[in-house]
């Protein structure tokens, strides 16, 4: 097997030469560089990355953890945390929490045990979270993304859910709406939905309706048709609901459907991520976009200035309004839906 030396005299360069090629090829002149790289190919060298990494103290590695990769949120978010940490030469270390805050404890610890440069996460409640004591005695930098930036200390990355939702909660106001309601998934599980529940009922009280109670979902993503029958029956029915994110909004549209229920016609739905599966539904689904492409790659250059020991304070970044035929004006109607 080819080494390192052999590599060097190859390419008519000294050992150290050839080192610094691979390990700050941007100190090498770049003719000498390429005569060190066309070596190595010739010769199928491939440099010790863990032997650099234990010189240089820095794996070149992040380590990510979000709640689940069902939801394209996230997805598309890792996506373009990829593309833009191997930019920069780092690599990421990707993780599932499942929701669950015990989990993240264990999940981080095994990250720090592999000495990751840096972390990125998303947590149950950041105002709240175990993990997120003991990171703070601790030297990694860690940055969250969409979770609010709350009170824990930690930079966060993420739009602004209450401003967001009240905007969501405001398109249905001006349709001629005024009996209107969320559907979330498990409360405490979820920081963000809490601000979002907080905006809908800003934007309710700002223009003098009654906010409804919740309507809490067992599941995040999954709708029952049965925790919401209640509030779709008698002469108060809902004429709309806000979901606290679009899978849940897309699956309580297939629930409402099936039951005999016309969206919008009979309940107009608005959904929160603005996920592309929700463009190709009939009807499309209104919803309130996050940019998650920026929120991944904004993740990435916050996280490496941290850790070249740069202070972060990240302003939330910009949401926007897409428009769908889930939702309409509201019409008078006759619940279709059973009551068993």
């Amino acid at each position: 097997m080819a080494d390192l030396l052999s590599v060097a005299k190859l390419a008519g360069v000294s050992r150290a030469t050839a080192a610094r090629a691979f390990s700050s090829p941007d100190l090498v002149r770049p003719a000498t560089r390429e005569r060190v790289l066309n070596a190595a190919q010739q010769l199928a060298f491939r440099p010790n990355k863990i032997a650099q990494q234990l010189r240089s103290q820095a794996t070149q590695m992040i380590g990510v953890m979000v709640p689940s990769l069902d939801n394209p949120v996230f997805a598309e978010q890792l996506q373009a945390m990829e593309v833009a940490a191997r930019a920069a030469g780092y690599s990421l270390i990707v993780t599932t929490s499942e929701y669950s805050p015990s989990r993240e404890g264990d999940i981080v610890e095994e990250m720090l045990r592999q000495r990751v440069d840096g972390l990125v996460l998303t947590v149950a409640e950041a105002d709240n979270s175990a993990v997120l004591v003991k990171l703070s005695l601790e030297t990694t930098p860690c940055l969250l993304v969409y979770n609010p930036p709350g009170n824990s200390g930690f930079p966060s990355i993420g739009v602004d859910n209450r401003a967001a939702s009240a905007d969501a909660t405001r398109h249905l106001i001006t349709l001629g709406h005024e009996r209107i309601g969320m559907v979330a998934g498990p409360l405490l599980q979820s920081d963000r939905a809490r601000q979002r529940f907080d905006g809908y009922c800003h934007a309710m009280d700002e223009a003098g309706l009654i906010a409804h109670p919740l309507v809490e979902m067992a599941r995040h993503t999954q709708a029952d048709l049965k925790s919401l029958t209640p509030a779709l029956q008698g002469p108060d029915a809902l004429s709309a609901v806000v979901c606290t994110n679009d899978l849940l909004a897309i699956s309580l549209m297939g629930e409402l459907q099936r039951a005999g229920f016309n969206v919008p016609s009979d309940l107009s739905v608005m959904g929160f991520d603005g996920i592309a599966l929700g463009k190709h539904l009939y009807p499309s689904l209104c919803t309130i976009e996050q940019p998650r492409a920026d929120i991944g790659r904004t993740a990435v250059h916050t996280l490496l200035a941290m850790i070249r020991g740069e202070e972060c304070t990240p302003d939330p970044l910009p949401h926007a309004l897409r428009k769908g035929e889930s939702v309409g004006t509201p019409t008078s109607r006759k619940s279709t839906l059973s009551t068993s």
